[in-house]
């Protein structure tokens, strides 16, 4: 089997990316009603993405024995944008795949701009940047070899708000696909389940967010854009609010124990059910029902979610 130099790289990634990440490959479950999902394009704030430098002690001129060559290695994000001073991974592979279709391993390297000493010959060396990466052969004939790696690629940085009020990390995640929301075809997570302020290193382009405020149907997909070099920072409102559940024998009674409670959209829609004497569910606005079973009995009340407005919802068991 012949190899073309695209179908090695690709397969090089393909291993360099599963052994760095694990890869959730199910898609994420949302409320399908039409209350459940806002389609947006969330406000962002782009600035230059400065990375802490990998802290490299001084080392000596590597010692280059007969046979062997030195590769210098060192990464940027474009031509005009600016070197890459840390996060790296890079990894060397042979060159030609082993009887079983795999290209075996031969250094590893996570500062920014290492120096290795490799024989003679040919070789693929990846280099990865969170979830960028590139995959470059070279070839060492006995001198020194620089080589530099453009990357495009951008951080993206998220958090959710209700009105003016930040959402708290706890209560909201979100989900990444490559692409925008509107373009056809089912596709798979690049990451699932980011929280609040953490930082993600994607490729340069487009991308849609599904922002989950809560379990139940809080749900707004936006579409969005990382530019090479900047941190972009991305707030998805939501239109929400928490309301705890209550059967109660009278307004601002006590709440009974063991009660199972099921919300349901006016069509009828399963929306959340639960059991326990107050559940907390996170609801879109919108208009809902309170179903309350206990003791073989069932209650239910007819409610509204306005946006911001946390509160309790009692439902009377008489």
């Amino acid at each position: 089997m012949r190899w073309t130099v695209s179908e090695v790289c690709r397969a090089i990634r393909v291993a360099a990316i599963g052994a760095a990440l694990a890869w959730p490959l199910a898609q994420p479950t949302l409320a399908q009603t039409p209350s459940s999902s806002l389609f947006s394009t969330a406000p962002t704030n782009q600035t230059p993405l400065i990375l802490p430098a990998t802290p490299v002690a001084p080392q000596p001129p590597p010692m280059v024995q007969p046979g062997q060559a030195a590769l210098e290695l060192s990464a940027r994000f474009g031509q005009d944008v600016g070197p890459i001073t840390g996060g790296l991974t890079w990894r060397v592979y042979a060159a030609k795949p082993d009887p079983g279709g795999a290209f075996r391993l031969l250094k590893e390297d996570k500062s920014p701009s290492p120096t290795l000493v490799l024989p003679s010959g040919s070789y693929l060396v990846y280099v990865g940047f969170g979830l960028a990466n590139t995959v470059k052969p070279v070839t060492l004939r006995g001198e020194t070899l620089r080589e530099t790696f453009d990357l495009p690629a951008g951080g993206l940085r998220l958090k959710g708000q209700v009105g003016d009020a930040s959402i708290p990390a706890g209560q909201i995640s979100f989900d990444v696909y490559k692409g925008s929301q509107f373009e056809p075809g089912d596709r798979r997570p690049i990451a699932e389940r980011v929280l609040t302020s953490d930082v993600i290193m994607v490729p340069e382009g487009t991308y849609y967010i599904v922002s989950n405020y809560g379990d139940a149907n809080s749900t707004v997909r936006s579409d969005i854009r990382v530019q090479a070099g900047k941190l972009t920072d991305i707030t998805v409102t939501h239109r929400a609010a928490a309301i705890t559940l209550k059967l109660v024998a009278e307004k601002g009674g006590e709440a009974l124990a063991n009660t199972a409670w099921s919300v349901l959209t006016p069509g009828g829609d399963v929306i959340k059910e639960s059991i326990g004497a107050f559940p907390r569910v996170i609801l879109a606005e919108g208009e809902y029902r309170a179903i309350a079973r206990n003791e073989g009995k069932v209650y239910e009340r007819e409610f509204k979610v306005i946006n911001g407005v946390d509160g309790d919802i009692e439902v009377f068991s008489r």
